[in-house]
């Protein structure tokens, strides 16, 4: 009989959040403390870094930070060698940092623009992936989740680049997921309109009409977004590969 709070557990497991000091990533990195992990924390802001390490050591976690951009080609392999020396292993990777500087129509942003959201939301993600299977991941296995957004399943105005690079990284889950079998499991998440600061320019405007767009009646908080995160990433789902998780309030429903 199946124990729904031990397989929820990651008890002896490590974990690494990209983008984990703030919004989403922050609730992901503090539901893996939570349920037991060791917890590597990626992001560019040091003084934040060092808040989380203490929030995430106040839940009981060893923690491991890096101080450094995901866009930068060099931070994958240091980051994971880091976390690997520091913490014992990875066994867990959310790759959930991303950037989104190109706004309008595809015909008319910045095509720099364009290419720093992709190389950072999905070469960035590719580039972690291949860094935790080589050090760490082809010997010992492990689950890897992608923070992608409903955007990356159906279009929307104004955040063209940012939902192709999604939508890639949709592609790009159940590619790895072929590829890594048997040993690592690989799902992503695809959240709806979720109360970060990310996103604030999207929902900050008019709160009330943006949370009647979704049928259950309110928008996302980081942590619901975590628990599907921390579903994925744990024994409860060992059957799961290749699948994205649609975290969206319903309202792709409509």
């Amino acid at each position: 009989m199946i124990d729904p709070a031990a397989e929820l557990r990651l008890d002896g497991r490590v974990a690494l959040v990209t983008g984990g000091t703030r919004g989403i990533g922050r609730a992901i990195a503090e539901a893996c403390a939570a349920a037991g992990a060791a917890v590597a924390v990626v992001a560019r802001k040091p003084a934040e870094l060092e808040e989380t390490r203490a929030v995430l050591e106040g839940l009981g976690a060893r923690v491991s930070t890096f101080a450094g951009s995901v866009g930068d080609p060099e931070v994958a392999e240091r980051a994971v060698g880091r976390c690997v020396e520091e913490l014992g292993g990875l066994d867990v990777l959310v790759n959930n940092a991303a950037t989104n500087p190109a706004f309008g129509p595809l015909v008319d942003v910045d095509l720099g623009a364009v290419a720093k959201v992709l190389d950072t939301n999905v070469v960035g993600a590719l580039r972690f992936v291949r860094a935790a299977w080589r050090a760490a991941m082809r010997e010992r296995g492990g689950a890897v989740c992608n923070v992608a957004s409903i955007g990356g399943l159906r279009p929307a105005p104004s955040i063209g680049a940012y939902n192709v690079s999604k939508a890639a990284l949709v592609h790009l889950t159940r590619q790895l997921a072929q590829e890594l079998a048997p040993g690592v499991r690989v799902n992503a998440v695809a959240p709806a309109l979720v109360k970060t600061d990310m996103a604030r320019a999207l929902w900050e405007p008019d709160e009330p009409a943006s949370a009647a767009s979704h049928p259950l009646g309110r928008l996302g908080l980081p942590d619901d977004v975590a628990s599907a995160v921390l579903f994925l990433c744990s024994d409860a789902s060992a059957w799961t590969t290749g699948t994205c998780f649609v975290v969206d309030g319903g309202a792709s429903l409509r």
